[in-house]
């Protein structure tokens, strides 16, 4: 996290950041013992900040969470640069016979990071690209929407070179344009997103949190927070993922939308939205993302709202996550359903979880922390069963009485990879990396689930299902 963080703190209103670089051991000791934070290098709040045990024990375990992960971060990158190297240099060069053959003639072929063929690890444990009869070009209809939202999510996570390669020649869309944000926590640019349209569907697509990006698994560990009147408690890490801050006692807009070279990611997007719109009366735009992204999908229509961007709100179609942590309170959710979910009006927010995905289960939903969720959450269960329900089962992840099911279940998911393919279609088959990559589930229950192979499952096969399930 930037080291002059807390120099540029100038919010006058309710707050609570953490610096995990602020402070040392004795720092962390008087964390745990007095309830003064407002005095600890590790904290920036009012002063008479007070917090009783448990929200300083929450606090202590994120601060070590990321001071973890800034320790490892240089590992964790080099290791992912050369697994994701490995797993190109074999295709490219036509497997492993074809590469000990172009390396006898002096002509193997290197993988470039940058060109439309390279994959990311998730790509490699899912390669699917097309969209099938899934998505109804000019549809309405939510499912049809939130099959195209998945597979935009689950390519977000590639370079640009390939994003648009699939966009324009496979998906036979419009691909407008790539965004590299900056990110002021991180003092770099770390925040990603594409725009393309298909007629009149504009689509708004972040990329969620990169697997050997330590910033990001830093924000997503992060419990900061802003209190931004009227719409609540907002998770300050992902506040400025978007590219919004604080200036002085209020948040506002900005005239320009660069910084340091690199656009901003809220006012950029802002900026090309109502030029788009301005072309074509008769468009609307959807907003979706994975894990992360999918914070930040739902933050866009809330940062337009406090804004008070009324012409593009009211063309908003629908926001689409999946994964998605939490990231307000519930006065954040009460203003977000005044701003999405209008009495008599179809829904324009759905939230997709996937059985014992464990990034919507965080930061934890308790008296402590106060962070929620907020409208109707459409549930996959792990035979891709759809429910509609106010709330995932075992909200919090750490329940004991889910331990045991959700080992059993990861060793059916184990199962069904095996199988499935044979089972459903060649679609859904999983290869060997997928394949291993549940084996994590062994460990750590819920992490394969949430890897958006399974997200693209539920919306596929799960959608005649969930059409049923409504009309019932």
């Amino acid at each position: 996290m930037g080291t002059k963080a807390k120099a540029r703190i100038g919010y006058n209103g309710n707050h609570l950041l953490l610096r995990p670089k602020g402070g040392g051991a004795w720092d962390l000791l008087h964390l745990l013992f007095s309830n003064n934070v407002h005095k600890n290098k590790f904290m920036v709040c009012p002063e008479g900040t007070a917090l009783a045990i448990a929200q300083r024990w929450i606090l202590i375990v994120s601060i070590l969470a990321q001071k973890f992960l800034m320790l490892v971060k240089s590992p964790l990158s080099s290791a992912g640069e050369a697994l994701e190297f490995a797993l190109n240099l074999f295709p490219e060069n036509g497997g492993l016979l074809g590469l000990i053959w172009n390396l006898l003639r002096g002509n193997a072929v290197i993988p470039d990071k940058e060109s439309p063929n390279f994959r990311t690890m998730l790509g490699h444990m899912d390669s699917r690209t097309d969209l099938g009869d899934h998505y109804h070009k000019g549809s309405g209809d939510s499912m049809s929407q939130a099959s195209l939202s998945i597979m935009a999510a689950k390519i977000a996570y590639e370079n640009a070179a390939f994003i648009r390669n699939v966009v324009s020649e496979r998906w036979k869309m419009e691909f407008v344009e790539f965004l590299n944000c900056w990110n002021e926590d991180q003092q770099q640019a770390s925040t990603q997103a594409f725009i393309f349209r298909d007629g009149n569907l504009i689509s708004v697509v972040f990329r969620g949190t990169e697997t050997f990006n330590a910033y990001d698994w830093c924000t997503d560990v992060s419990v900061s927070w802003y209190e931004i009147p009227p719409m609540g408690k907002v998770h300050q890490g992902f506040l400025t993922a978007l590219g919004v801050e604080p200036h002085e006692d209020s948040f506002r807009a900005t005239a320009s939308s660069e910084k340091v070279g690199y656009p901003l990611a809220y006012y950029a997007i802002r900026d090309r939205l109502k030029q788009l719109l301005s072309e074509n009366g008769d468009a609307k735009f959807i907003v979706t993302g994975h894990s992360l992204g999918g914070a930040l999908a739902i933050l866009f229509p809330a940062v337009l709202v406090l804004f008070e961007e009324q012409e593009l709100v009211d063309k908003l179609a629908g926001v689409y996550t999946f994964g998605q942590p939490r990231v307000g309170d519930g006065e954040f959710g009460d203003y977000m359903q005044k701003v999405l979910l209008k009495q008599g009006a179809p829904p324009r927010y759905y939230r997709f979880v996937y059985c014992n995905d464990i990034v919507p289960r965080v930061p934890y939903d308790s008296r402590t922390l106060q962070f929620k969720h907020f409208g109707a959450c459409v549930y996959y269960s792990s035979t891709y069963h759809p429910q509609m329900m106010n709330e995932e089962p075992n909200k919090n992840y750490f329940s004991l009485m889910y331990v045991v099911p959700k080992l059993v279940n990861a060793i059916w998911e184990i199962l069904r990879g095996i199988f499935i393919g044979l089972v459903v279609g060649k679609e859904y088959e999983e290869g060997w990396f997928q394949l291993l990559f549940r084996c994590v589930g062994l460990v750590i229950p819920g992490l394969p689930d949430h890897g958006p192979r399974d997200y693209v499952n539920s919306t596929r096969l799960g959608a005649a299902k969930l059409d049923k399930s409504k009309q019932s």
